[in-house]
């Protein structure tokens, strides 16, 4: 079973009039997602995509017209979080923010904001959500992925989608894929999407792709070790990064030797989870854990 969203999950694009916005709404679109609205200020009373999608000023209108309950954004950095909020506020249930390189002082007032709402936000800088064969809101492409019972969660995105196409290739297919985003400050973490893989009666095992840099990977750990009762398998990207020195997202950073690969692996595997060496590895992983 799908998590977040299925074939009935109604999402608006906020930015769908902008070359990312149109671009990705169109793939969505093609895969079967419900996209039924596009939001862009200004541009309301337009239609895109060979006029599917009707566009409006703002996301409140959207939302009452077309019962949209997700969002997906595709808007500039500085715009990121006006769009989060305006999202919030028209009721929309889950903000999925693609955009990265959103301030940190933005992102601080968001997450404090959010307190106050129902609104659960994916991202900033994320790949989106991926339920084969019920949903795509987000970037990860459609096809390197099957149906199946293998939940995962991720900081990156294109490592991700080498590691669900390296399942595909074996017979495996996930649950869901789920890009937490790659940013200092994110709407949701590792825990709070391993609390959701662990109620999920349909997803039997777990996959964590983690980077270097912050205490995701540590926490989650932790949680695991209490709360989680699937088998749950990890990659760490960075092992050869040098210390105080960012390496691809803003989070993936080492600091005062802190978020170490190293020091990642260790405590995972401190608490029983399995470390792949390469993301080819998982699928062996997963397949002897079940002989």
């Amino acid at each position: 079973m799908s998590i977040l969203i299925n074939n009935q999950t109604r999402i608006i694009v906020q930015g769908i009039t902008g070359k990312e916005g149109l671009f990705h709404a169109e793939k969505m679109l093609n895969y079967g997602s419900k996209i039924v609205a596009g939001a862009t200020p200004g541009k309301g009373g337009e239609w895109v995509l060979q006029g599917k999608v009707p566009v409006f000023d703002c996301v409140s209108t959207a939302v009452d017209v077309t019962g949209a309950d997700t969002s997906v954004i595709f808007v500039p950095p500085l715009q990121a979080a006006d769009a989060i909020i305006e999202a919030a506020d028209a009721g929309i249930r889950l903000i999925i923010c693609i955009t990265e390189g959103v301030p940190v002082k933005d992102m601080m007032i968001v997450k404090s904001y959010l307190r106050t709402t129902k609104a659960r936000l994916i991202g900033p800088n994320s790949p989106g959500i991926l339920s084969p064969g019920q949903s795509k809101a987000g970037i990860i492409p459609g096809d390197v992925a099957i149906p199946g019972n293998i939940g995962v969660l991720s900081r990156s995105g294109t490592l991700t989608y080498e590691v669900i196409y390296a399942l595909k290739n074996r017979g495996l297919g996930i649950s869901t894929c789920i890009g937490i985003g790659g940013d200092p400050i994110i709407g949701s973490s590792f825990i709070d999407v391993l609390s959701m893989f662990e109620s999920d009666p349909e997803t039997e095992s777990i996959i964590l792709i983690g980077e270097i840099g912050g205490m995701e990977e540590e926490n989650a750990a932790k949680f695991i070790s209490v709360n989680v009762t699937k088998p749950v398998f990890a990659y760490i990207a960075g092992e050869s990064a040098p210390l105080d020195k960012r390496m691809g997202h803003a989070g993936a950073i080492i600091e005062r030797g802190v978020g170490t690969a190293k020091e990642k692996i260790a405590v995972l595997r401190n608490v029983g989870i399995q470390v792949a060496h390469h993301p080819e590895e998982f699928s062996d992983l997963i397949l002897n854990q079940k002989i």
